[in-house]
């Protein structure tokens, strides 16, 4: 019998045997643990130190006024420096910063107004030259980002004016002045426009200013290369009649406006709307319930850079009003700080959320509050003289 013979032999392929069991090494070790590994935490990011000294300039007005002051906060513990007149000027009420820092702008709350630029060099104001504001009692100003403009609003005349800013901070001759019209309620506060602040969106290109005297914030479209103001359309948004619009505030994000009113002693939310138009969410009282009202009024109002906080100061109450700001917009109160110096005109923050001074016009002193992470206030009891202080614009 023959012998049986074998299949024929077909020797394998080392290599694709090795990936093959490679592979499905691989499969079973994905099939048997499908969560992937948790990043590595990424380190926390420590917050900046706090500066040793933040600079800051206080505008005057009335009798006792000097001008405008230079004041240094201790970063450590709020303690302010005596006061250095940096210029000698009448009625300089509220003053503004150039986005560098290098040029201060004031008000002159004459009957015929004037606003005044300056040099800053070192502890003093070099006086550049004063322009005509277009109108009576100029009250507050703003610098455009681009530095190219100033634009001032004046209370007595209801008016709100554009003045270029020359390469060497100077003020050129206004480029564009327009006229408010309307009235209010309020026979003794409204017979006519009063406008009283002005503020430039954070990214839309418009100018927003209150008006006291017509419960209106005006919506100017700003054209900064040539200086001009023209109506928005909307023209306005507006308070609750006879309320009186002083002072306005925007979110960092530029979505959320907020506007105290003088009479009424209310902070109104609004939501800023695509055509730059303001829609409110919300109106809350400044004042602590059952608080008398009498002779109270709100004056300043602040949000804090971090967009978390909101300050509003109430004068005759003589007390600060904080609130927290939710992400649609909306406020919650946080704290009533009572006691603060007699008629809190106006008050400042410092750049980095930290520190708030406040001036009193009545008490003459400038008074030292540490912010917390929580946007709560701690009186320091830091303070220090400086008469007839009425606002207050710390450094970048």
């Amino acid at each position: 019998m023959a012998a049986d013979r074998l299949p024929d032999f077909k020797p394998m392929n080392t290599s694709r045997l090795l990936l093959a069991a490679f592979a499905a090494l691989l499969v079973g070790c994905q099939s048997a643990d499908t969560t992937a590994p948790a990043p590595a935490p990424k380190a926390a990011s420590k917050a900046k130190p706090a500066p040793a000294q933040y600079v800051f300039y206080v505008g005057t007005s009335g009798a006792k006024a000097q001008g405008v002051l230079r004041c240094v906060l201790d970063g450590k513990t709020g303690k302010i420096s005596v006061p250095t007149v940096a210029a000698e000027a009448k009625s300089a009420s509220y003053v503004a910063l150039s986005p560098d820092a290098k040029f201060l702008y004031a008000t002159a709350e004459a009957a015929e107004g004037a606003v005044a630029a300056y040099a800053v060099e070192g502890d003093k104001l070099r006086l550049l030259n004063t322009e005509a504001s277009k109108g009576k009692g100029p009250t507050h100003l703003a610098v455009d980002a681009a530095r190219k403009n100033l634009v001032v609003v004046n209370y007595g005349s209801g008016s709100t004016t554009a003045l270029p800013i020359k390469a060497d901070g100077s003020l050129a001759a206004a480029s564009s002045s327009l006229q408010h019209v309307g009235t209010g309620p309020n026979a003794g506060r409204q017979s006519g426009p009063h406008a009283h602040g002005v503020y430039f969106h954070p990214r839309n290109g418009r100018a927003y200013v209150a008006d006291l005297g017509t419960d209106d914030i005006f919506i100017y479209k700003f054209d900064a290369e040539k200086g001009l103001l023209a109506a928005n359309k909307p023209k306005s948004g507006r308070v609750t009649a006879g309320e009186g619009p002083r002072h306005l505030a925007f979110h960092p994000n530029g979505k959320f406006a907020y506007v105290n009113t003088e009479m009424g002693l209310n902070v109104v939310a609004f939501s800023v709307e695509r055509n730059g138009g303001l829609k409110q969410l919300q109106s809350l009282p400044t004042l602590p319930t059952g608080a008398e009202t009498k002779g109270a009024s709100t004056a300043e109002i602040f949000v804090r850079p971090d967009g978390k906080t909101l300050y509003v100061s109430n004068r005759g109450h003589d007390s600060l009003a904080v609130y927290s700001i939710a992400q649609v917009g909306k406020l919650t109160l946080l704290q009533h700080v009572l006691g603060t110096p007699a008629t809190p005109r106006g008050f400042g923050l410092s750049a980095d959320g930290r520190w708030l001074v406040c001036a009193g016009q009545k008490s003459g002193t400038l008074n030292a509050y540490k912010i917390g992470r929580d946007g709560k206030l701690t009186d320091t009891k830091q303070a220090v003289e400086a008469s007839a202080a009425a606002a207050v614009v710390f450094v970048p």
